[in-house]
């Protein structure tokens, strides 16, 4: 199973992103946003932020975590690349995020987020889990 892939939509990027269970789709979804930034296998894992967030539903939740995500990314200047997420079922989430200190001399510079949107925004739990999201460039 491939663990995030693109789709075009007018002046922003989307992306799908996978998962065996809500949790591993939760990662990937991380790790497809930061790809839109840096190429993430150029990023070591050197510091780590952890951080919890509650939310009304699934959907809701997987908005404040890549909120959460780019508020990391662009408060603390680092870019990630693993990521550790447990969510329980009264749509509670904990997670733990790896990354470093942007060196744009080092890491390559792709395009940068302007925001994560609700449109089109969806997750789906069959056998597997598929979240859906679109970010604004």
């Amino acid at each position: 199973m491939k663990n995030f892939e693109y789709f075009d939509v007018t002046a922003d990027i989307g992306f799908k992103a996978y998962g065996e269970n809500l949790n591993e789709a939760f990662e990937n979804a991380g790790l497809a946003i930061f790809n839109i930034i840096s190429d993430t296998s150029d990023i070591e894992a050197k510091n780590e932020i952890s951080f919890e967030i509650t939310s009304e539903d699934n959907v809701s939740l997987l908005y404040d975590y890549l909120e959460e995500l780019l508020f990391y990314h662009e408060v603390e200047f680092m870019l990630f690349s693993e990521f550790y997420v447990e969510i329980s079922k009264n749509f509670h989430l904990k997670a733990t995020i790896k990354g470093e200190t942007i060196d744009w001399d080092r890491h390559e510079r792709k395009t940068e987020i302007k925001a994560i949107t609700f449109h089109k925004m969806d997750v789906r739990e069959t056998h597997d889990v598929e979240l859906q999201a679109i970010v604004d460039l």
